[in-house]
Formats: C-alpha cells, sequence, structure tokens
C-alpha cells in the first residue's frame, strides 16, 4: 500500500504532462489550419490568439509588425512599428495601446531573442500590464517574427500574458516552445503573402507595358495570318494585338465563346513568337481527368503506378523551348490548380513518381469560355493561378459581332469540301441572304457545320437558300436554342449566365393562325401582331411559325424584315 501511495502522485505528474503535450500539438495544429489557409495571414491572427487563450491560458495576445520592413527610416533610432492585431481586433494601433509593452518589443526588435518575464510588474512596472488585466501577478512571453529562419531581421513580435499564481517552470517552457511554433508558422504565411504580392507586382508591370506595346502598334500591322479567315474591324483589331504580344513571353489568356477558334489564334501566337522554330504542343484541360491531367502535363517514370512500363515525357518537357497550349483551362480542378501553379510560377517540376526537379522554358498561351473572375469570386478558381495566366487576355469576337466574315468563312468551307470530295459546288446570292439571317450561336464551328451539311446534301451545283436547313426545319441551332435554360447552356458561351426566355402567350384557338386546307395562304403583308402570335407560339422558329402561317420560311423572313421584328432567341 504504501508503494502504490507514493507512485499516485508520480503518475498524477505525468499524466499531467502528457496532457499538456496534447493540448499543445492541437495549439499548433489548429494555428496551422488557420494560417496555412489564409490569403492574409494577419487578418487571421486574432483567431490565433484565441485559440492561445482557450486552449493553453495564453490570454492578452497581440502581434507587432514593422511599419515597413522594406524602407529605410535615417531619422529614426528604430524602425517604427505597429499593433498589427490583438486577440480582439485586426485593426492597426498605435505601440502606445499598450497591448504589449514598447520597452519589450523594443528589446525583442532590437536582440531577436524570446523573452520571458515571471513578473511583469516587478520588471517593467504596473504599465506593463494588459489593459482589463485581472491581478498583477502575470508572466509575459514576446518571441520574434523574424523574415525567415535563422535571419537576423526581425519583421514583428508576437506577446501574450499567462495569470501565474505559483510560476513553473515547466510551463513557461512549454507555454515558450508552443509561442516559437506559431511564431515561425506565422512568418511562414508572411513570407508567402510577400512573394504573391511581388509576383502579381511584376506581371501587372509586364501586363501593362505588353497593353501598351499592342496599343501602340495597333492598326500599324493589319496583314492576315495563314489560316486566319476575316477582314472585318473586330478580327483586324485581334489581330493586330496578337502581332504585338507574339513578340514577348508573356502568358496570353484566349477568350471567347465556344467555335470562335481560339486554338487557330494560339497556333498564330506561336508561329509569330520567336519560338516558332521550336515545338507547339497543346492539351485540351477538360477532356482528362485529374490524375490523367498530370501524366500528361508532367510525365511519369517507369513503375511509378500501375501500367506505367516506361519512362514518358509530359507535355512540358515536349514544349521545352516552345509553346504549350492549355485549352478549357477553366474546368481543372482546384487541387490541381496549385500543382499548377508552381510550375508556371518558378519553371520546375517532377514526373509522376520521380524525385528529380526539371527545369523547363516554356511560353504559356490558354484559353476558356468560362467566366474566371466569377470563378475566382466564388472559390472555384485561385486567384493567384488567375493573375499568373491572364497577363494579356485577348477577347475573340463571336461570328454575330462581325458578319461581314461570314460569305469569306463560307466559301473558304464549300472550297474545303469540293477540295476533299472532288466536287464544284458554289452559293447563290440568296444562300448569303440566309446565312447573314442566322445568329450562329456556335460561331465559326457551326458555320462550318452548316456549310458541309448543305454541300453534302445539295440538289445541284449551286445552294439556294432553300437548301439551307434552317429553311426546311432542321436547324440544329434553333433546337439547340429550344433547349437552353436558366440553369444550362448546350451553346458554350463567354458565360452562361442569364437567359432571357421570351413570354409564350397561348392564343386562343378562335384567332390561332393555321395551315388548314380552305384557309387562304398568308403573305408577307400579314398584320404585325398576327405574326407576332404566330412567332410567339412557334417558340420563335420561323420555320414552325411559316406551317402556322401557311407560308414559307422565306415570306416569314421577308415580314419580320418589313415589320422590323426582332428574332428572340431562347
Amino acid at each position: 500500500m504504501q508503494i502504490a501511495t507514493a507512485d499516485r502522485p508520480r503518475k498524477s505528474r505525468k499524466q499531467g504532462a502528457a496532457g499538456a503535450e496534447r493540448i499543445s500539438l492541437d495549439v499548433v495544429y489548429e494555428s496551422a489550419k488557420i494560417l496555412t489557409g489564409a490569403t492574409d495571414p494577419i487578418s487571421q491572427m486574432a483567431s490565433v490568439l484565441n485559440v492561445l487563450s482557450s486552449f493553453m491560458g495564453l490570454r492578452h495576445g497581440a502581434v507587432a509588425l514593422l511599419a515597413d520592413p522594406d524602407a529605410a527610416h535615417p531619422s529614426a533610432k528604430s524602425n517604427p512599428y505597429v499593433i498589427a492585431a490583438t486577440s480582439l481586433t485586426t485593426e492597426l494601433q498605435p505601440p502606445s495601446c499598450g497591448a504589449i509593452p514598447e520597452a519589450v518589443a523594443a528589446l525583442v526588435f532590437r536582440t531577436g531573442v524570446a523573452m520571458v518575464s515571471q513578473d511583469v510588474v516587478a520588471e517593467f512596472g504596473a504599465d506593463a500590464l494588459p489593459p482589463n488585466a485581472r491581478g498583477d501577478k502575470m508572466a509575459l512571453f514576446a518571441v520574434p517574427i523574424r523574415e525567415q529562419a535563422k535571419s537576423p531581421l526581425v519583421l514583428g513580435v508576437l506577446c501574450v500574458y499567462r495569470t501565474l499564481e505559483e510560476p513553473s517552470t515547466s510551463t513557461l517552457d512549454n507555454d515558450l516552445r508552443v509561442l516559437t511554433m506559431i511564431a515561425s508558422l506565422f512568418e511562414q504565411s508572411l513570407r508567402f503573402r510577400r512573394l504573391v504580392a511581388r509576383d502579381r507586382s511584376r506581371i501587372m508591370n509586364e501586363a501593362r507595358n505588353a497593353v501598351k506595346a499592342a496599343q501602340a502598334g495597333a492598326g500599324s500591322q493589319t496583314t492576315p495570318i495563314d489560316g486566319i479567315i476575316g477582314d472585318s474591324p473586330e478580327i483586324e483589331t485581334v489581330i493586330a494585338r496578337i502581332r504585338k504580344v507574339a513578340k514577348t513571353s508573356a502568358p496570353v489568356l484566349l477568350r471567347g465563346e465556344s467555335g470562335t477558334g481560339k486554338e487557330l489564334f494560339a497556333r498564330a501566337i506561336h508561329a509569330l513568337s520567336e519560338r516558332k522554330d521550336k515545338p507547339f504542343v497543346k492539351l485540351n484541360c477538360a477532356a482528362l481527368s485529374e490524375t490523367l491531367l498530370e501524366t500528361e502535363l508532367f510525365g511519369h517514370e517507369k513503375g511509378s503506378f500501375t501500367g506505367a512500363m516506361a519512362q514518358k515525357k509530359g507535355r512540358f518537357e515536349l514544349a521545352d523551348g516552345g509553346t504549350l497550349f492549355l485549352d478549357e483551362i477553366g474546368e481543372i480542378s482546384h487541387e490541381f490548380q496549385a500543382k499548377l501553379l508552381r510550375v508556371l510560377q518558378e519553371g520546375e517540376f517532377e514526373r509522376v513518381g520521380g524525385t528529380k526537379t526539371l527545369r523547363v522554358d516554356v511560353r504559356i498561351v490558354t484559353a476558356t469560355n468560362r467566366d474566371l473572375e466569377d470563378a475566382v469570386a466564388k472559390g472555384d478558381f485561385r486567384a493567384d493561378l488567375y493573375f499568373r495566366i491572364c497577363v494579356i487576355p485577348i477577347m475573340l469576337p463571336p461570328l454575330r459581332d462581325r458578319p461581314g466574315d461570314i460569305p469569306k468563312l463560307a466559301q473558304n468551307f464549300l472550297d474545303r469540301f469540293n477540295r476533299e470530295n472532288n466536287l464544284s459546288l458554289s452559293f447563290a446570292d440568296d444562300a448569303f441572304e440566309t446565312l447573314f439571317a442566322c445568329k450562329f450561336p456556335g460561331n465559326v464551328r457551326e458555320l462550318e457545320n452548316c456549310v458541309s451539311r448543305v454541300a453534302a446534301l445539295a440538289a445541284g451545283p449551286v445552294i439556294a437558300a432553300s437548301d439551307m436547313a434552317c429553311q426546311q426545319d432542321a436547324c440544329l441551332s434553333a433546337e439547340l436554342w429550344r433547349l437552353q435554360s436558366v440553369d444550362s447552356s448546350p451553346i458554350g458561351g463567354l458565360s452562361a449566365g442569364r437567359v432571357v426566355r421570351p413570354i409564350v402567350n397561348q392564343m386562343p384557338p378562335a384567332t390561332a393562325p393555321s395551315n388548314c386546307p380552305g384557309q387562304p395562304r398568308k403573305t408577307a403583308n400579314t398584320e404585325r401582331d398576327e405574326l407576332i402570335a404566330a412567332m410567339e407560339q412557334a417558340g420563335w422558329v420561323q420555320a414552325k411559325a411559316a406551317r402556322l402561317m401557311g407560308m414559307t420560311p422565306r415570306q416569314i423572313g421577308y415580314a419580320l424584315k418589313k415589320h422590323n421584328i426582332d428574332i428572340r432567341k431562347f
């Protein structure tokens, strides 16, 4: 019994020490979660200080930071600092607010050595007690926040208090150890924030310089580029800008609706650059899963996973010295965005399953039809990656904004179809009129589809307006517009956004137009209200409205133009 009685206090002390260790680990873990996930670590320090207070009883926490660590202050004896955060607020406060004793802060800033005072009042006087302190028996901890590990430059001071009735050396040592680890986490978060800020500033300067150069040369070189067809002002502006930015190595983000020819313009940028003799490598990011995407971009080592029978180079290696085109960049996962950011920022990576760091020199051209700004605001796309790829944004105009290019594009597609099929088809004048009337939500890709389809089904050597799919109630775009809703869009626009749908009023049976036998056929002189009612009943599909009115699609088109009725798309 005597032995058990003697061992009980020893076991109790061991259990108490183990509990303190667990609490300390929990504090470090919670603090790391808060700081590593913060874009602004200073704004999160109040939460970290509250964790220290809740878990360990370290209260009245505060953080002091140099006002500007990069600026010189020759007129001051020491660099000025501010109280950047306390356990109550993250608003900047002057040193005189009392959150940290000025003598303590000056000592830690000057020496870079952590300080522990077991009795603040005895060493620094009653003024050193924090505001709203309960009692005067308090210990103080102040640890330096360095620029980086083992650096002599101290950027800040982390200070907390503990109320002590009977100071314990083991308790104080554990508190100091935890505070030192949290200061290290905070300094790493600060350093990363500063690197991102400097990198963003540099990228923005490069973007401004490149945009100025592009604007200075706009209009001076509008010579067509091979493969790009059109001479409208919209397309000439894009060509002039591409000619200027192609001479630089700045990343380019091609933006535009699906079918506007983003890959074609990416090839043009490569062909006009100094890298034209090097590889042009492309990859559609939306076509692969995250695992396959990582392998395709970075490559893999032999045996790195099941089926990896040999070493494989990734697209970054294959494009070394040249241009890498990443299409649908807005579709990659949030986790993979972090991996891609490192390569774009540092120019280095490791193959999957490898340990050797590889460096490449690659010009990045990306493309998307998504609204990346909206994705960044929602947290779906990393802001740092957005600033890395969107240095030179180039907006590609949709085909409906450059209708003057439709005849040239259509003729080019027909000539290609003739060469491939050994034919000699041609367009009638009214065929071009029909093409002009279409808004082409699928852009150039849809126009190519339309020309190829009508050429394959043409009844004679001359393609007339009556041969067009829209004149035969077989237009694919009309069906796509019908399927489009607020939540989804089968037509890949820059952003699906809000879709305005027309209000369809069902007509009473007595007045509803019909094409029943016995009724006279309508003509282009049909009344405006009756024409609008028929179009609304047909969902604004001209071919269906023509059947309801007993008219031909061409007559419907003429009637709409006569009454100046805008075609509603939905």
